[in-house]
């Protein structure tokens, strides 16, 4: 495999290939196969809003895990801890901002935190690929150190879900990541060994999910195809051990082709924003920015979470994970009260999108 980027270019890449991902799968998400080759014969480029993309959860997830991410590397004799207590406060205010996608877990798990749950304690027990949307950024800043990248995605995950499934696929997500992100050349039997290492056989029934898609792609199946054979050929579910094999299979399909990549698993169905968002994420951190395609970042109408935003917030996560040498590392800022603005336009283009789904063509 070609040699890894900088770290900074690699998780700006991953930051951007989530939004990019997101938002070209968002106007298809929920739609079967079928239906969405009948509404959208051609998907390489967006079809939210007046051919521009917006992002949804998926990215936001991404951005305020980065975050949190740069807030705990200021403590890190605690950087647990304080990578846990930043992410549950950005989750808390996250959906004060009226979101328009919010996972029932998701949502049910923030919804305790404000209850006064710890963020130890506060996931509901779901298998939902919630935390693997919060995964790729992990494995691209962290995955030199598995023991810690494990523990980071372990309290991602457990703000919002607490069955084990969920936390296994999300490592699997971070771990991609991070061979896309080293430039590392797959080798299946070493990531898998890798996951039996860090769960045991806790672990077992991820690790067959996944084995499954390394041996389709190792066949030479396209990406659907795959889906297919799990159960999720009209689309692929929100079901993690769907989800992440299926994300897994698109990335190593068409690995070192970003466009590819994202468009392979849109075209499953289903829960398309957030598979091309994690397929994206692990693509992005491999290509970078410059891999990506300048038509889509150019027509990501995201604010104000704008391009040059997010890829200023991973470049600013990269340096903090330099330690001390890097001084004291800040996110770059952000317009709050503009976010609640944004979400109401969100909105509408949703419901808009939901009549337009009442009208032909049908598929």
């Amino acid at each position: 495999m070609s040699s890894s980027l900088p770290l900074a270019d690699a998780a700006a890449g991953c930051i951007l290939g989530t939004a990019v991902g997101d938002a070209l799968g968002l106007a298809a998400e929920g739609l079967s196969r079928k239906r969405q080759q009948a509404i959208f014969p051609a998907l390489d480029s967006y079809h939210f809003f007046l051919g521009k993309g917006f992002c949804s959860d998926d990215t936001e997830h991404a951005c305020m895990t980065a975050n949190a991410l740069i807030s705990a590397s200021r403590r890190p004799d605690r950087i647990l801890d304080s990578f846990r207590s930043s992410l549950a406060w950005r989750l808390r205010f996250w959906l004060l901002g009226l979101p328009a996608g919010v996972g029932l877990a998701t949502g049910r798990g923030i919804i305790k935190l404000w209850l006064g749950f710890p963020a130890a304690n506060s996931g509901v027990f779901s298998a939902g690929n919630g935390p693997a949307m919060r995964s790729p950024v992990i494995g691209v800043l962290y995955g030199n150190k598995p023991e810690l990248m494990k523990e980071l995605a372990r309290a991602s995950t457990r703000l919002t879900h607490t069955d084990p499934k969920a936390e296994h696929a999300a490592f699997a997500v971070a771990l991609a990541a991070h061979y896309a992100a080293s430039g590392r050349d797959f080798d299946a039997t070493s990531f898998l060994e890798q996951m039996r290492q860090c769960f045991g056989d806790s672990a077992n029934e991820t690790i067959a999910a996944i084995s499954g898609a390394f041996a389709s792609v190792d066949r030479g199946e396209i990406t659907g195809a795959f889906a297919e054979s799990i159960g999720c050929g009209k689309g692929v579910s929100g079901y993690a051990l769907h989800t992440v094999p299926v994300c897994l299979h698109a990335w190593l399909s068409h690995r070192g082709d970003f466009r590819s990549t994202v468009l392979a698993v849109i075209r499953c169905g289903g829960d398309s924003d957030t598979t091309a968002a994690i397929a994206g994420g692990i693509a992005g951190a491999e290509a970078g920015k410059a891999g990506i395609p300048a038509e889509w970042l150019e027509n990501l109408w995201e604010w104000p979470r704008t391009v040059s935003w997010m890829e200023r917030l991973g470049r600013a996560a990269a340096l903090s994970t330099a330690g001390k040498d890097s001084g004291v590392v800040n996110s770059p800022g952000l317009f709050a009260p503009a976010l609640l603005a944004r979400n109401i336009l969100f909105l509408v283009v949703v419901l808009l999108h939901g009549f337009r789904r009442l009208l032909p063509p049908y598929g």
